[in-house]
């Protein structure tokens, strides 16, 4: 008869998992190579697109900073010679300060077309989502032909028919053509399908509010974001259009920025001293679009995230 103990001792241990060693643990918490090997991949594209696009910005900034003398040397990319209180000043005092006036001209043909453009967007993009009538898709059809017409192809007749209304040389021949956009009209009845739900219409129907009245305090604060998107897009392309102001301008007066500095870009083989002027006047021209997107940053994303959310 054997004792407990030695039955014990004779009885084979359980069948376990083995004990995890410190080496085991970092073995299985290393990523593999090909993994590790594809995520510097994209840092690296990352990188480079990031140094792609800011390269031309700091550029400008150091450029804006040198007299003509230094521009000309090839060693932008430093502070050295420091001039950029006397270029401001040359800027704002040359030729009575016509850049400050382009500058208030482009705000006015930017800020005021892509106002009056992102309302009408949105009130057409409104319409074409929440109304039954005949044609309504064959219409939103040419609408959408529109947005596959360029901009360029348009600036002659355009120009014609200013011509016969007697538009051509003033405000208006530019402000007008910007006043409507086919994709901006396409992309606010996304938005009024998105972001509208009938039935706060139809509620604001029930309480009396007529057509115009349910749009202007339901409808449009509803789809804002989209408001704000159209707006910025319309914003940058009207602060940067630079052929129709070529094309329906002559007075000095009425130039664009965009206009403005490039007829004295022109001028720069024949004067050097037109070059800090360009490079400075450059720098400030920036400035509203960074301001804009960085002001209206939060409806703009949740506009771009709206179509994903839904």
């Amino acid at each position: 008869m054997t004792s407990p103990a030695t039955t014990s001792a004779e009885t084979p241990a359980p069948a376990g998992p083995a004990p995890r060693t410190a080496a085991t643990v970092r073995t299985k918490a290393a990523p593999a190579p090909g993994r590790w090997l594809s995520r510097a991949a994209v840092n690296g594209v990352l990188l480079l697109s990031v140094a792609y696009t800011l390269l031309p910005l700091v550029w400008l900034v150091t450029a804006a900073t040198k007299d003509t003398g230094g521009l000309l040397s090839g060693d932008v990319f430093s502070f050295e010679g420091f001039d950029l209180g006397h270029n401001l000043s040359e800027l704002a005092s040359y030729n009575d300060g016509v850049y400050l006036r382009w500058y208030l001209n482009s705000l006015l043909y930017a800020g005021g077309g892509a106002v009056v453009c992102a309302l009408i967007s949105t009130a057409a993009g409104y319409a074409f989502d929440k109304y039954r009538f005949r044609g309504k898709e064959k219409l939103f059809g040419v609408v959408l032909v529109g947005v596959l017409v360029p901009s360029t192809a348009l600036a002659l007749p355009m120009y014609l028919l200013a011509s016969r209304t007697g538009l051509v040389n003033t405000y208006w021949s530019v402000l007008v053509p910007v006043l409507v956009n086919p994709f901006g009209v396409y992309l606010s009845r996304v938005f009024s399908a998105s972001y509208i739900p009938d039935e706060a219409l139809e509620a604001a129907r029930i309480d009396g509010a007529g057509e115009l009245r349910a749009f202007w305090s339901i409808g449009l604060r509803m789809v804002m974001p989209g408001f704000v998107t159209v707006f910025l897009f319309q914003f940058t392309a009207i602060w940067n259009n630079f052929f129709l102001p070529l094309v329906m301008l002559s007075d000095q007066k009425l130039f664009p920025l965009s206009l403005g500095l490039y007829a004295w870009n022109s001028n720069t083989h024949a004067e050097p001293s037109f070059y800090p002027l360009v490079v400075t006047g450059s720098l400030l021209a920036v400035l509203p679009l960074v301001v804009a997107f960085v002001a209206l940053q939060r409806h703009w994303k949740a506009g771009l995230t709206a179509g994903g959310v839904k």
